[in-house]
Protein backbone atom coordinates (compact mmCIF):
# COMPACT_ATOMS: atom_id res chain seq x y z
CA UNK A 1 0.00 0.00 0.00
CA UNK A 2 1.32 3.45 -0.86
CA UNK A 3 2.18 5.90 1.88
CA UNK A 4 0.35 9.20 2.19
CA UNK A 5 3.24 10.92 0.42
CA UNK A 6 3.02 8.52 -2.53
CA UNK A 7 -0.75 9.03 -2.74
CA UNK A 8 -0.17 12.78 -2.88
CA UNK A 9 2.49 12.41 -5.59
CA UNK A 10 0.17 10.24 -7.69
CA UNK A 11 -2.64 12.77 -7.36
CA UNK A 12 -0.46 15.81 -8.07
CA UNK A 13 1.17 14.08 -11.05
CA UNK A 14 -2.24 13.21 -12.48
CA UNK A 15 -3.52 16.72 -11.79
CA UNK A 16 -0.51 18.23 -13.56
CA UNK A 17 -1.07 16.06 -16.64
CA UNK A 18 -4.77 16.93 -16.69
CA UNK A 19 -4.05 20.64 -16.26
CA UNK A 20 -1.56 20.57 -19.13
CA UNK A 21 -4.05 18.73 -21.36
CA UNK A 22 -6.87 21.11 -20.39
CA UNK A 23 -4.70 24.16 -21.03
CA UNK A 24 -3.72 22.79 -24.45
CA UNK A 25 -7.35 21.95 -25.31
CA UNK A 26 -8.48 25.43 -24.27
CA UNK A 27 -5.67 27.32 -26.04
CA UNK A 28 -6.14 25.42 -29.31
CA UNK A 29 -9.92 25.72 -29.22
CA UNK A 30 -10.47 21.95 -29.05
CA UNK A 31 -12.43 22.27 -25.83
CA UNK A 32 -12.93 25.70 -24.30
CA UNK A 33 -12.80 25.63 -20.51
CA UNK A 34 -14.30 28.36 -18.36
CA UNK A 35 -11.97 29.63 -15.65
CA UNK A 36 -14.72 29.06 -13.07
CA UNK A 37 -14.91 25.38 -14.07
CA UNK A 38 -11.12 25.04 -13.85
CA UNK A 39 -11.09 26.76 -10.46
CA UNK A 40 -13.92 24.59 -9.08
CA UNK A 41 -12.33 21.38 -10.35
CA UNK A 42 -8.90 22.36 -9.02
CA UNK A 43 -10.14 23.42 -5.58
CA UNK A 44 -12.22 20.26 -5.14
CA UNK A 45 -9.38 18.04 -6.37
CA UNK A 46 -6.86 19.61 -3.97
CA UNK A 47 -9.29 19.52 -1.04
CA UNK A 48 -10.06 15.87 -1.79
CA UNK A 49 -6.36 15.06 -2.02
CA UNK A 50 -5.04 16.89 1.02
CA UNK A 51 -7.96 17.40 3.44
CA UNK A 52 -10.59 14.74 2.73
CA UNK A 53 -8.48 11.69 1.94
CA UNK A 54 -10.00 8.21 2.26
CA UNK A 55 -7.40 7.59 4.97
CA UNK A 56 -9.35 9.79 7.39
CA UNK A 57 -10.81 6.47 8.54
CA UNK A 58 -7.47 6.15 10.37
CA UNK A 59 -8.01 9.50 12.13
CA UNK A 60 -7.47 8.00 15.58
CA UNK A 61 -3.77 7.82 14.65
CA UNK A 62 -1.31 10.07 12.85
CA UNK A 63 -2.71 10.66 9.39
CA UNK A 64 -1.51 13.41 7.06
CA UNK A 65 -5.05 14.46 6.14
CA UNK A 66 -5.98 14.88 9.81
CA UNK A 67 -2.73 16.71 10.55
CA UNK A 68 -3.44 19.20 7.75
CA UNK A 69 -6.61 20.27 9.57
CA UNK A 70 -4.33 21.68 12.27
CA UNK A 71 -6.13 22.30 15.55
CA UNK A 72 -9.37 21.08 13.97
CA UNK A 73 -7.90 17.64 13.23
CA UNK A 74 -9.68 16.24 16.27
CA UNK A 75 -13.04 16.52 14.46
CA UNK A 76 -12.09 13.49 12.35
CA UNK A 77 -11.46 11.15 15.29
CA UNK A 78 -15.16 10.11 15.55
CA UNK A 79 -15.19 9.46 11.80
CA UNK A 80 -12.17 7.19 12.22
CA UNK A 81 -13.94 5.30 15.01
CA UNK A 82 -17.15 4.81 13.01
CA UNK A 83 -15.54 3.66 9.77
CA UNK A 84 -13.06 0.79 9.70
CA UNK A 85 -10.01 1.24 7.51
CA UNK A 86 -10.62 0.08 3.95
CA UNK A 87 -14.24 -0.62 4.77
CA UNK A 88 -17.16 1.44 3.51
CA UNK A 89 -15.06 4.61 3.66
CA UNK A 90 -12.90 3.15 0.89
CA UNK A 91 -15.78 2.53 -1.51
CA UNK A 92 -15.95 4.47 -4.77
CA UNK A 93 -19.26 6.28 -4.27
CA UNK A 94 -20.30 5.97 -0.64
CA UNK A 95 -16.81 6.56 0.76
CA UNK A 96 -16.40 10.10 -0.63
CA UNK A 97 -20.02 10.83 0.29
CA UNK A 98 -19.46 9.71 3.90
CA UNK A 99 -16.70 12.30 4.33
CA UNK A 100 -18.80 15.06 2.77
CA UNK A 101 -21.84 14.01 4.81
CA UNK A 102 -19.85 13.93 8.03
CA UNK A 103 -18.40 17.37 7.36
CA UNK A 104 -21.87 18.72 6.39
CA UNK A 105 -23.31 17.33 9.64
CA UNK A 106 -20.61 19.03 11.71
CA UNK A 107 -21.12 22.33 9.86
CA UNK A 108 -24.90 22.10 10.29
CA UNK A 109 -24.48 21.52 14.03
CA UNK A 110 -22.07 24.44 14.29
CA UNK A 111 -24.39 26.70 12.29
CA UNK A 112 -27.36 25.61 14.42
CA UNK A 113 -25.47 26.52 17.57
CA UNK A 114 -24.46 29.85 16.05
CA UNK A 115 -28.09 30.59 15.10
CA UNK A 116 -29.17 29.85 18.66
CA UNK A 117 -26.65 32.33 20.01
CA UNK A 118 -27.23 34.92 17.26
CA UNK A 119 -30.80 34.72 15.88
CA UNK A 120 -30.00 37.37 13.24
CA UNK A 121 -28.10 34.65 11.36
CA UNK A 122 -31.45 33.18 10.28
CA UNK A 123 -31.39 34.52 6.74
CA UNK A 124 -32.12 32.50 3.61
CA UNK A 125 -29.10 31.32 1.68
CA UNK A 126 -28.51 32.97 -1.69
CA UNK A 127 -29.53 31.02 -4.78
CA UNK A 128 -26.58 29.24 -6.39
CA UNK A 129 -26.02 28.56 -10.05
CA UNK A 130 -25.70 24.78 -10.30
CA UNK A 131 -23.33 24.92 -13.29
CA UNK A 132 -20.41 25.06 -10.82
CA UNK A 133 -21.45 21.70 -9.36
CA UNK A 134 -20.18 19.28 -12.03
CA UNK A 135 -16.55 20.42 -12.15
CA UNK A 136 -16.46 20.39 -8.34
CA UNK A 137 -17.95 16.88 -8.17
CA UNK A 138 -15.56 15.66 -10.86
CA UNK A 139 -12.51 17.11 -9.11
CA UNK A 140 -13.44 15.71 -5.71
CA UNK A 141 -14.35 12.22 -6.90
CA UNK A 142 -11.32 11.94 -9.18
CA UNK A 143 -9.01 12.74 -6.26
CA UNK A 144 -10.72 10.03 -4.19
CA UNK A 145 -10.68 7.44 -6.98
CA UNK A 146 -6.98 7.92 -7.66
CA UNK A 147 -6.31 7.17 -3.99
CA UNK A 148 -8.48 4.06 -4.11
CA UNK A 149 -6.87 2.81 -7.34
CA UNK A 150 -3.43 3.22 -5.79
CA UNK A 151 -4.66 1.15 -2.82
CA UNK A 152 -5.86 -1.55 -5.23
CA UNK A 153 -9.50 -1.00 -4.29
CA UNK A 154 -11.86 -1.76 -7.17
CA UNK A 155 -15.16 -0.01 -7.90
CA UNK A 156 -17.23 -2.85 -6.41
CA UNK A 157 -15.47 -2.77 -3.03
CA UNK A 158 -18.11 -0.83 -1.10
CA UNK A 159 -21.02 -2.91 -2.32
CA UNK A 160 -19.27 -6.16 -1.43
CA UNK A 161 -18.57 -4.71 2.02
CA UNK A 162 -22.26 -3.86 2.51
CA UNK A 163 -23.43 -7.26 1.25
CA UNK A 164 -20.97 -9.00 3.59
CA UNK A 165 -22.38 -7.10 6.57
CA UNK A 166 -25.97 -7.96 5.65
CA UNK A 167 -25.23 -11.66 5.27
CA UNK A 168 -23.34 -11.75 8.62
CA UNK A 169 -26.25 -10.10 10.44
CA UNK A 170 -28.75 -12.75 9.34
Amino acid sequence: MPSGRVHNLINIGTYSALAAAALYADRTGLWPIAWTDALGFSAAFLIGTFLLSPDLDLATGRVDSKRRWGLLGFIWVPYGRVFSHRGLSHSWVLGPLTRLGYLALLLALLFGLAQTAWPELRRPLPALDERWLWPVVAGYFLSQWLHLMADGVGPGHGWRHLRGRRSRSR
